[in-house]
């Protein structure tokens, strides 16, 4: 049997711990720069509030409906995850952390256990350990732990916030409630694509033959399906190196000039070798791109890419930043206010697998540079920066509503006064 483990509303259950004053009120956290809003509580979804709506357009909302709103506050999220996580982990050795606030576990050999009962011990441990509510749905696969967790939070007044899929009868029931739109894996084009031959819900699709779900599907499509019907073909994913390495931002407010944004563009490019020399990998593509603030119709648009192809394979911050800013400069138009810039890094492969080449334009010692870099701000972030960077300058991001790091930083922790 699978579990997944969902933390309900995670954000704004991460608020609440260290506020109980928040409790069965509304509330919203807010995406990087308090753009718009990435997470809500029950109530506030209740009372209207979209996901991704932007902040700006819903001030006077937030303020007439009493919503409190904060910045997203990653290092007590990240913390309270590793928590919860750890928790979890003492039910059963095999889990995998599917994301910040989900995970996987894996029961096997439990077969004379019950396995409902433990799913009510992890809610009641986890809710007292961390505060954080969780649901969990038990299955035979993972496919229908996805939607067993589902019902478990839907119907947490009857559920106790714990369901098993694990009969056929309550399979069949649990795939004709699901519609097919929220079936894991099913996408916006695969939806519009069944919903066209009449497959509304789960139940209709693993009706379906083998051959149309591979046909119209792949081969992805023929697992969910077969993983649906109560085969296990979706197994535990092993920690694979990542595919693109992107780091981009939107920037506290709107920027026009070109050093501005060159600095940016180089920190960015920092942050992605980094990011690729901790995978012990080397890429051969960069894609850097700009945009305008699509929210300011008032203003000129403008959106611009380039992808740079590099001379050989590379993981050096300097081969990179240097691809950066040459993409820039193609890009970058003046007159234009700038809302957003990034870097994409691409055509990425193991540095094991690098050949060396008579035309690369890298330094043989950029190397044992990077290696000594990567040492030093391991101990302390940013403590080395490149020529690129301003070393005078620290971008933040707009945090105007961020709570206290109460996990993670001594200065910022609860204090308690006696009288």
């Amino acid at each position: 049997m699978f579990a997944l483990v969902d933390c309900n509303n995670f954000y704004a259950s991460c608020e609440r711990v260290f506020d109980p004053s928040l409790l069965n009120k509304p509330v919203v956290v807010l995406s990087n720069n308090d753009g718009c809003v990435i997470a809500r509580s029950n109530e506030a979804k209740a009372l209207g509030i979209p996901m991704g709506a932007p902040a700006f357009q819903f001030e006077k909302d937030f303020e007439a409906k009493g919503i409190s709103v904060f910045s997203s506050n990653y290092s007590l999220y990240g913390d309270m995850s590793g928590r919860v996580m750890n928790i979890l982990s003492q039910f059963t050795p095999e889990i995998e952390i599917y994301s910040i606030d989900e995970s996987f576990l894996k029961f096997n050999g439990f077969e004379l256990y019950d396995l409902e009962r433990i799913g009510k011990e992890m809610v009641e441990r986890v809710l007292s350990h961390t505060g954080i509510p969780i649901s969990v749905g038990l299955a035979p696969t993972k496919a229908l732990a996805k939607i067993a967790n589902k019902i478990a939070k839907k119907f947490a007044d009857r559920t106790g916030s714990v369901y098993a899929i694990d009969s056929e009868e309550k399979k069949e029931k649990a795939l004709r409630w699901t519609k097919i739109g929220d079936v894991w894996g099913i996408g916006r084009q695969h939806e519009k694509r069944l919903l066209n031959i009449n497959v509304k819900n789960a139940w209709e699709f693993i009706q379906l033959p083998n051959e149309y779900a591979q046909k119209q599907m792949s081969v992805v499509g023929l697992r969910l399906k077969r993983d649906l019907s109560g085969e296990s073909t979706l197994d535990f994913e092993e920690v694979k190196n990542k595919k693109n390495i992107a780091v981009t931002r939107s920037f506290d407010k709107m920027y026009s000039d070109f050093d501005d944004l060159r600095e940016r563009l180089a920190t960015y490019a920092a942050k992605a070798a980094a990011k690729l020399r901790k995978q012990d990998s080397n890429c051969t593509l960069l894609y850097v791109f700009l945009i305008t603030n699509p929210f300011r119709t008032d203003l000129k648009q403008y959106r611009a890419n380039m992808m740079v192809k590099l001379s050989s394979p590379t993981n050096s911050t300097m081969v990179l930043t240097k691809a950066a800013l040459y993409g820039l400069k193609k890009i970058f138009k003046p007159g234009y206010q700038y809302k957003k810039a990034g870097v994409i890094i691409m055509g990425i492969s193991p540095a094991s697998e690098r050949q060396l080449s008579l035309f690369s334009e890298e330094d043989p010692r950029h190397q044992l540079l990077m290696k000594t870099i990567d040492r030093l701000n391991k101990v302390e972030t940013g403590k080395v920066k490149f020529a690129g960077m301003d070393l005078g300058r620290t971008w933040k991001m707009k945090q105007e509503r961020l709570s206290n790091r109460y996990t993670s930083r001594v200065d910022e922790i609860i204090r308690v006064t006696c009288k």
